[in-house]
Protein backbone atom coordinates (compact mmCIF):
# COMPACT_ATOMS: atom_id res chain seq x y z
CA UNK A 1 0.00 0.00 0.00
CA UNK A 2 1.26 3.38 -1.11
CA UNK A 3 0.42 6.21 1.01
CA UNK A 4 1.74 9.52 1.01
CA UNK A 5 1.60 13.22 1.24
CA UNK A 6 4.65 15.30 -0.45
CA UNK A 7 5.80 18.11 -1.84
CA UNK A 8 6.93 16.69 -4.64
CA UNK A 9 4.95 15.88 -8.26
CA UNK A 10 3.24 12.57 -7.92
CA UNK A 11 3.92 10.12 -10.58
CA UNK A 12 1.47 7.64 -11.22
CA UNK A 13 3.91 5.09 -13.06
CA UNK A 14 5.32 4.66 -9.31
CA UNK A 15 1.33 4.44 -8.35
CA UNK A 16 0.49 1.69 -11.06
CA UNK A 17 3.35 -0.61 -10.39
CA UNK A 18 2.65 -0.31 -6.60
CA UNK A 19 -0.96 -1.70 -6.96
CA UNK A 20 -0.32 -4.26 -9.68
CA UNK A 21 -0.71 -7.72 -9.20
CA UNK A 22 -0.85 -11.15 -11.18
CA UNK A 23 -4.18 -11.87 -9.74
CA UNK A 24 -5.73 -8.06 -10.22
CA UNK A 25 -7.13 -8.04 -13.93
CA UNK A 26 -7.81 -4.44 -13.68
CA UNK A 27 -6.13 -0.80 -12.17
CA UNK A 28 -8.17 2.54 -11.88
CA UNK A 29 -6.18 5.44 -11.80
CA UNK A 30 -7.31 8.88 -11.09
CA UNK A 31 -5.44 11.97 -11.13
CA UNK A 32 -7.18 15.27 -9.70
CA UNK A 33 -5.31 18.14 -11.44
CA UNK A 34 -5.60 21.95 -11.28
CA UNK A 35 -7.31 23.17 -13.69
CA UNK A 36 -7.55 27.10 -14.55
CA UNK A 37 -11.07 28.00 -13.87
CA UNK A 38 -13.64 27.77 -10.32
CA UNK A 39 -16.39 29.22 -10.21
CA UNK A 40 -16.43 31.48 -13.00
CA UNK A 41 -12.60 33.29 -11.87
CA UNK A 42 -9.60 32.85 -13.43
CA UNK A 43 -7.49 30.59 -10.96
CA UNK A 44 -3.54 31.28 -11.39
CA UNK A 45 -2.28 28.13 -8.64
CA UNK A 46 -3.52 26.75 -5.88
CA UNK A 47 -1.31 26.46 -2.87
CA UNK A 48 -2.32 22.93 -0.64
CA UNK A 49 -1.18 22.53 3.43
CA UNK A 50 -1.89 19.32 5.09
CA UNK A 51 -1.25 18.07 8.37
CA UNK A 52 1.06 15.35 7.24
CA UNK A 53 0.86 12.95 9.34
CA UNK A 54 -2.88 12.92 10.31
CA UNK A 55 -3.14 13.19 6.74
CA UNK A 56 -1.48 9.88 5.77
CA UNK A 57 -3.37 7.98 8.79
CA UNK A 58 -6.30 8.84 7.70
CA UNK A 59 -5.50 8.15 3.79
CA UNK A 60 -4.43 4.66 5.27
CA UNK A 61 -7.61 3.68 6.68
CA UNK A 62 -9.33 5.18 4.10
CA UNK A 63 -7.23 3.04 1.58
CA UNK A 64 -7.68 -0.09 4.17
CA UNK A 65 -11.62 0.14 4.26
CA UNK A 66 -11.14 0.40 0.31
CA UNK A 67 -9.82 -2.94 0.67
CA UNK A 68 -12.32 -4.26 2.75
CA UNK A 69 -15.11 -3.08 1.13
CA UNK A 70 -14.18 -3.49 -2.56
CA UNK A 71 -12.46 -6.67 -2.33
CA UNK A 72 -9.49 -4.63 -3.74
CA UNK A 73 -6.30 -6.44 -4.24
CA UNK A 74 -4.30 -2.97 -3.20
CA UNK A 75 -4.65 0.53 -3.14
CA UNK A 76 -2.31 3.82 -3.22
CA UNK A 77 -3.42 7.40 -2.44
CA UNK A 78 -0.83 10.36 -3.29
CA UNK A 79 -1.53 14.12 -2.08
CA UNK A 80 0.59 17.09 -3.01
CA UNK A 81 1.09 19.86 -0.78
CA UNK A 82 2.66 23.62 -1.37
CA UNK A 83 2.08 25.79 -4.62
CA UNK A 84 0.87 23.81 -7.74
CA UNK A 85 0.24 25.49 -10.86
CA UNK A 86 -2.30 25.04 -13.82
CA UNK A 87 -1.97 21.38 -15.26
CA UNK A 88 -0.29 19.85 -12.19
CA UNK A 89 -1.92 16.78 -10.23
CA UNK A 90 -3.10 17.30 -6.30
CA UNK A 91 -4.29 13.95 -5.95
CA UNK A 92 -3.73 10.74 -7.21
CA UNK A 93 -5.66 7.64 -6.59
CA UNK A 94 -4.63 4.34 -7.87
CA UNK A 95 -6.75 0.82 -6.92
CA UNK A 96 -6.46 -2.74 -8.69
CA UNK A 97 -8.94 -5.41 -8.22
CA UNK A 98 -9.66 -8.94 -10.04
CA UNK A 99 -12.34 -7.21 -12.08
CA UNK A 100 -12.60 -3.56 -13.21
CA UNK A 101 -16.39 -2.57 -11.61
CA UNK A 102 -14.86 -2.92 -8.31
CA UNK A 103 -11.90 -0.67 -9.51
CA UNK A 104 -14.23 1.77 -11.02
CA UNK A 105 -16.74 2.14 -7.89
CA UNK A 106 -13.68 1.68 -5.04
CA UNK A 107 -12.18 4.72 -6.94
CA UNK A 108 -14.85 6.75 -6.69
CA UNK A 109 -15.29 5.90 -3.22
CA UNK A 110 -11.87 6.75 -2.34
CA UNK A 111 -11.45 9.88 -4.33
CA UNK A 112 -14.85 11.17 -2.30
CA UNK A 113 -13.74 9.96 1.37
CA UNK A 114 -9.91 11.44 0.76
CA UNK A 115 -11.74 14.73 -0.30
CA UNK A 116 -14.14 14.61 2.34
CA UNK A 117 -12.24 13.43 5.66
CA UNK A 118 -8.55 14.12 5.11
CA UNK A 119 -6.93 16.92 6.91
CA UNK A 120 -5.63 18.77 3.21
CA UNK A 121 -6.51 22.52 2.42
CA UNK A 122 -6.45 24.18 -0.88
CA UNK A 123 -5.83 27.89 -1.27
CA UNK A 124 -7.03 29.35 -4.22
CA UNK A 125 -5.20 32.05 -6.25
CA UNK A 126 -6.40 35.09 -8.71
CA UNK A 127 -5.25 37.62 -10.34
CA UNK A 128 -7.01 39.92 -7.73
CA UNK A 129 -6.96 37.46 -4.77
CA UNK A 130 -6.94 34.04 -2.30
CA UNK A 131 -8.94 32.09 -0.39
CA UNK A 132 -9.00 28.83 1.46
CA UNK A 133 -11.66 27.10 -0.17
CA UNK A 134 -13.31 23.84 1.48
CA UNK A 135 -15.72 21.53 0.27
CA UNK A 136 -19.32 20.92 1.30
CA UNK A 137 -18.00 18.16 3.41
CA UNK A 138 -14.93 19.41 4.72
CA UNK A 139 -13.99 19.11 8.79
CA UNK A 140 -13.63 22.83 8.70
CA UNK A 141 -10.95 25.27 9.49
CA UNK A 142 -10.86 24.01 13.33
CA UNK A 143 -8.48 21.64 12.52
CA UNK A 144 -6.36 23.50 9.75
CA UNK A 145 -3.36 24.33 11.25
CA UNK A 146 -3.40 27.48 13.18
CA UNK A 147 -1.25 29.56 10.42
CA UNK A 148 -4.23 29.62 8.05
CA UNK A 149 -6.54 30.50 10.92
CA UNK A 150 -4.98 33.46 11.60
CA UNK A 151 -4.26 32.05 15.03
Amino acid sequence: MLIRVTPERLNPEEAIEAVRRDEAGAVDVFLGIVRNTNKGRAVDHLVYDAYPSMAEKTMRELAEEALARFDLTDSAVLHRTGRLEIGETSLLVAVSAGHRAATFEAGHWLVNEVKRRVPVWKKEVWADGEEWIEGPESLGMERAPATMRGS
